[in-house]
């Protein structure tokens, strides 16, 4: 699977340990920075991210900024992203299996390596449920197009 990634530099270390590991694990990962610990603004990176789910370059996208927060509200203003700020696996799972969620959002100052990767193994393992969630969902969208 495709992977883009983007943090800002309150989350870059977090960004690359999540890039090593999902190469190793055979993902093929778009880093699109940032790199380092100068302070950056986390709305060019969340829009970075979401330009690259757009454009069809990744199937999947991962933010992190110091919360999480920050960077999903930037992702989320482009309306074909669903991203879901989340702490722990089942809010992963939660986010594909009933929101369709195509990125998540970590906050690197909240939880550590180890849950982190397992927020993104729940992320990437869950499949949507489709159904009764994709009516909400097209909702989402409808809501979205109609505040443009």
């Amino acid at each position: 699977m495709r992977i883009a990634l983007a943090a800002d530099h309150a989350g870059y270390v977090l960004k690359d340990e999540l890039a090593g590991w999902l190469r190793d694990a055979g993902h093929d990962v778009l880093d699109l920075g940032t790199n380092g610990p100068e302070s950056v603004d986390y709305p060019e990176y969340g829009a970075r991210l979401a330009r690259a789910i757009v454009a069809g370059e990744a199937e999947r996208g991962i933010a992190v900024c110091g919360s999480g927060i920050g960077i999903s509200i930037a992702v989320n203003r482009f309306t074909e992203c669903r991203c879901a700020q989340v702490n722990e696996p089942l809010s992963a799972e939660l986010a594909r299996t009933h929101n369709d969620a195509n990125v998540i959002a970590l906050g690197a100052r909240l939880i550590g390596s180890d849950m982190a990767r397992a927020c993104v193994s729940a992320f990437l393992d869950t499949t949507f449920a489709g159904g009764r969630h994709q009516r909400r969902v097209d909702q989402l969208s409808s809501l979205l197009q109609d505040s443009d």
